[in-house]
C-alpha cells in the first residue's frame, strides 16, 4: 500500500472510531436524560421525531439510518404505552403515520430542561464556534458516506 493510501486508511479508521465512541457517549447522555420521562433513548428518538410532524416508519427509519423493523418495533411499544398513536397517511393507505399523543408531547417536555442544561455545557465546553463547525463537519461526513452507498 503506498503512503497516501495508509493515510487515507488511517484517517478512515480514526473517523469511524472516534464516531463509534461518540456514539456511545451520545447513547449514555440520552439514555439518562429519557430517564426522566420513563423512556428509553431510542423512545426518546422515535418519539422526537414525529414531535413536529407525524412520519410514516419508514421515514424515520431513513433519519436515522435505522432499520423499518426496529423502529416499527419502537413506535409499536410508544402506540402501546399511549406515547404515539398511528394515523391514516393520505400519501399511502398500508403506511399509517405515527404521531405523538398529549402524553408523548409531555413526556418530551419533561426532557426538555435537562437538555437544555447539557446542551449549554457541551456549546460552553467547546465553545460556540466550534461546535457549530462540528456539526457542519459531522453533516458533511454523513453526505460523503451518503454519496459513497455507506450509508
Amino acid at each position: 500500500m503506498a503512503r497516501s493510501e495508509d493515510r487515507d486508511a488511517e484517517l478512515l479508521t480514526g473517523a469511524a472510531l472516534t464516531v463509534f465512541r461518540l456514539n456511545g457517549q451520545f447513547l449514555s447522555v440520552a439514555e439518562e436524560l429519557a430517564r426522566i420521562a420513563g423512556l428509553t433513548a431510542a423512545r426518546w428518538q422515535v418519539l422526537g421525531a414525529v414531535a413536529r410532524e407525524p412520519l410514516p416508519v419508514s421515514a424515520i427509519a431513513r433519519r436515522f439510518g435505522s432499520t423499518r423493523q426496529s423502529v416499527q418495533r419502537i413506535a409499536d411499544l410508544l402506540v402501546e404505552r399511549g406515547l404515539a398513536e398511528y394515523r391514516p397517511n393520505p400519501a399511502h393507505s398500508r403506511a399509517k403515520l405515527l404521531a405523538p399523543t398529549g402524553a408523548g408531547l409531555a413526556a418530551l417536555r419533561r426532557i426538555s430542561p435537562d437538555h437544555g442544561r447539557v446542551a449549554k455545557a457541551l456549546v460552553a465546553e467547546l465553545g460556540e464556534e466550534d461546535a457549530e463547525r462540528t456539526l457542519e463537519s459531522l453533516r458533511r461526513l454523513s453526505r460523503a458516506l451518503d454519496r459513497l452507498g455507506g450509508d
